[in-house]
């Protein structure tokens, strides 16, 4: 009974999450512009704007090297810092290995919370896979690795823009950089002018400022 239950649970899961993968490919091909119907010159602007995200603490600060130490921007403060707490994500990037993100980025939400919001997201929190380091990093040397499927997951142009509908369908991980909590600083725009503009930059050929 057990067993079958259990199952049960497991195909509900993966046919959930097959369903959300399906969504947001649907949903990211409506955000698709055609191959060259952007100029260079829009597509580097659009690039800055999406510059101005990912350098954001709110996007970088879990966008580390290896040594898996997050960098922290509490609220009520403007200069990020390594982590307090002794915090370190560890090889398993969620910090598996001693306290995992969990343990404080709840992955549950609390109605009537007091002002700043305590980190609750409704997702599970962890740092970014190591070939992702955008904290420390120039806006350049992010735009070559965002656009290098061999640095960003296996991704083109449009597999980015699908990365960032497939987050927001299943775990809202990335939206969630936009609605941080009382206390906090946000990006500059909104999720949906992020994902115009990473439309906007591939339909332009991806380009990079020198």
């Amino acid at each position: 009974m057990k067993t079958s239950l259990m199952a049960l649970v497991l195909a509900t899961s993966a046919i959930a999450a097959l369903t959300g993968i399906v969504a947001a490919k649907d949903e990211a091909t409506k955000d698709l512009l055609p191959p060259g119907s952007v100029s260079r010159a829009e597509g580097l602007a659009a690039w800055k704007r999406i510059e101005a995200v990912v350098t954001h603490p709110r996007c970088a600060n879990c966008h580390v090297d290896a040594k898996a130490i997050p960098i922290w921007t509490p609220a009520g403060e403007t200069k990020s810092r390594p982590h307090g707490m002794n915090i370190h994500g560890g090889e398993s990037r969620i910090g598996a290995e001693a306290i995992p993100c969990s343990t404080c980025h709840m992955t549950s939400t609390q109605a009537n919370e007091p002002a700043p919001a305590p980190p609750r997201a409704g997702i599970d929190w962890q740092l970014a896979p190591v070939a992702f380091i955008w904290f420390g990093k120039s806006g350049a040397e992010i735009c070559a690795q965002m656009k290098d499927p061999k640095r960003n997951g296996g991704r083109d142009a449009a597999g980015l823009v699908e990365h960032l509908r497939h987050d927001a369908s299943l775990s809202g991980f990335i939206p969630r950089g936009w609605a941080p909590g009382a206390g906090r600083s946000t990006p500059p725009g909104t999720f949906e002018d992020h994902v115009k503009d990473m439309a906007m930059w591939g339909a332009a050929g991806q380009p990079c400022p020198n």
